[in-house]
């Protein structure tokens, strides 16, 4: 029986986009939906950083976001830094943002909500309490999770492969080819699992 549904294609492919227009189509058709997509921040026309945006239980974006990685390192001040090629995270801002969120998922009624983890990737994987609240939501059968995941790379992550390989999770492979034709499919999918 699936229960959580996720989307995982090469970088740049169009995951977030899809994520962010299945919330507008889950929340017009009365989901709840809530949870965090991350957005890649530009400045002259190059990416600098990545930003946390969170959901509400409308759909609408919290004031509440932040950027959490950037591609300069600056003083680190003695704290531990952690670093993704070119890029820092800033593990404190990110657990702050995205962590109580989490703590949310099992209140708010007996309808089930469509929870937005977008991305589970090597940035987030730092955080041990993050991998901590995926698996909990994971097992929860209070929520639907629709989240990303990176393709299956030479080195593969842990929780990514656990996900990948859970018998209550449906992946899509998003390419270029289907981004544009796959929503409904995806959306019938989530739907789905709403109703068990």
């Amino acid at each position: 029986m699936i229960k959580h549904v996720f989307l995982t294609g090469q970088p740049g492919v169009g995951k977030t986009t899809l994520v962010q227009k299945a919330c507008e189509a889950l929340v017009s058709s009365g989901a709840t939906v809530e949870g965090f997509y991350t957005e890649e921040v530009k400045a002259g026309g190059r990416r600098v950083g990545f930003d946390v945006v969170t959901l509400t239980g409308r759909g609408d974006t919290c004031p509440e976001s932040g950027i959490f990685i950037l591609d300069m390192a600056g003083p680190s001040h003695g704290r531990q830094e952690y670093t993704v090629g070119q890029y820092v995270v800033d593990l404190p801002s990110f657990e702050n943002l995205v962590l109580p969120l989490f703590k949310n998922v099992g209140s708010g009624g007996a309808a089930r909500k469509v929870f937005i983890i977008d991305e589970i990737g090597k940035m987030e994987l730092f955080s041990q309490s993050f991998i901590r609240a995926v698996r909990q939501t994971l097992d929860s059968s209070s929520c639907t999770i629709l989240g990303t995941i990176p393709v299956l790379k030479h080195k593969p992550l842990a929780l990514v492969e656990e996900v990948r390989g859970r018998s209550d999770v449906k992946v899509f492979t998003i390419s270029k080819e289907n981004r544009n034709s796959i929503l409904q499919d995806v959306l019938s999918t989530v739907n789905e699992c709403l109703k068990q």
